[in-house]
């Protein structure tokens, strides 16, 4: 359905959020009760480039840091991931990473407390979004936490206009978070647009909603699906939570996807593990139903860990994982 020319420098350039996550270490207990913290590189566009990089492919980045020690520490990160930091900039009047600080109340509770306010990441504007950079990757990713306001939305804008001259699929991670944005009538305008020339659009039920607001859809997965296959979009994967997610495509079938049973340490970071593992798949020419249990493994075994980027698998713990889970559990993809 889609091609991804894996002959390029590139397998993939994420564009957008890059930050800095303290998970504490003082478990069951809430954030003004926490003590000790570890630190790790964040950001969904960021775990999914150290996930796809685990995982073999070559990794771009486009994206800005902040002109300090934080910021060297994500430069650094990736180069030992094997990603390329080409086109990460570091900001110059003085803004800083974003800062995630995550509250683990139970397995079955955790929440994020985040410092967005005029963060590195969102300082990316539009000259240093370089052409050549774009169209020497097989695929580019665009976050909706770059599109909430200027000068990272244009910038974004900017990326997607070159891919498409350059005929590079794009896919769209909606990456939903309340900071920033001023209300909800410009998320909906500003993730639609992006969405609609889009080849692969992932999302919770709750992103969607919020990208089809002032589209007069009603709000089922359903009807999502034939309004963006009916676009440019050749998958749409719409993700429920602890329920599992659906996907929908033009030529690979509908598909139900459950969780992979596992003892959760944390409700997030298992979109960004679905994302890299599942794109990965794909890139492999992976059939959809593998590419999502794919996917799906990758999820459990995030929520079933500490961190997010530094937790990511390789293909070998994948796939061992699979194995193992699939033995005890069957099979966690059915058709709708």
């Amino acid at each position: 359905m889609i091609t991804f020319d894996l002959n390029k420098p590139l397998h993939i350039i994420p564009v957008g959020r890059v930050a800095i996550d303290f998970n504490p270490t003082d478990y069951n207990r809430p954030l003004n009760e926490s003590n000790n913290f570890n630190k790790y590189l964040g950001g969904s566009p960021a775990n999914i480039a150290v996930g796809m990089a685990r995982l073999g492919n070559k990794v771009g980045f486009l994206g800005r840091v902040s002109d300090d020690q934080f910021g060297t520490f994500v430069t650094d990160f990736f180069k030992n991931e094997g990603i390329d930091v080409s086109h990460i900039f570091r900001c110059q009047n003085g803004e800083k990473l974003g800062l995630t600080f995550t509250e683990m109340l139970s397995p079955t509770q955790s929440s994020i407390l985040m410092y967005r306010e005029g963060v590195a990441d969102l300082q990316l504007c539009v000259d240093d979004v370089d052409e050549a950079y774009i169209a020497s990757s097989a695929c580019l990713l665009i976050s909706g936490t770059a599109l909430c306001t200027s000068p990272t939305r244009e910038a974004s804008f900017k990326a997607l206009a070159f891919a498409l001259r350059h005929h590079v699929p794009v896919v769209f991670d909606a990456d939903y978070r309340a900071y920033t944005w001023k209300n909800k009538d410009e998320i909906s305008i500003y993730t639609s647009l992006v969405a609609e020339k889009a080849d692969i659009i992932m999302g919770s039920r709750e992103e969607f909603d919020l990208m089809e607001r002032l589209l007069g859809l009603d709000g089922t997965d359903e009807t999502s699906a034939a309004y963006w296959l009916g676009k440019n979009a050749k998958i749409c994967v719409i993700k429920h939570g602890k329920e599992g997610s659906c996907a929908y495509s033009r030529e690979d079938g509908n598909w139900n996807v459950k969780p992979f049973p596992v003892s959760a340490l944390k409700g997030f970071g298992g979109g960004d593990g679905y994302a890299s593992s599942f794109l990965h798949a794909l890139m492999a020419g992976v059939s959809l139903p593998d590419a999502l249990e794919r996917g799906s493994a990758s999820a459990a075994m995030l929520v079933a860990s500490h961190a997010c980027s530094k937790d990511m698998p390789t293909e070998e713990s994948l796939m061992q994982f699979i194995k193992e889970e699939k033995e005890k559990y069957g099979s966690v993809i059915t058709a709708l």
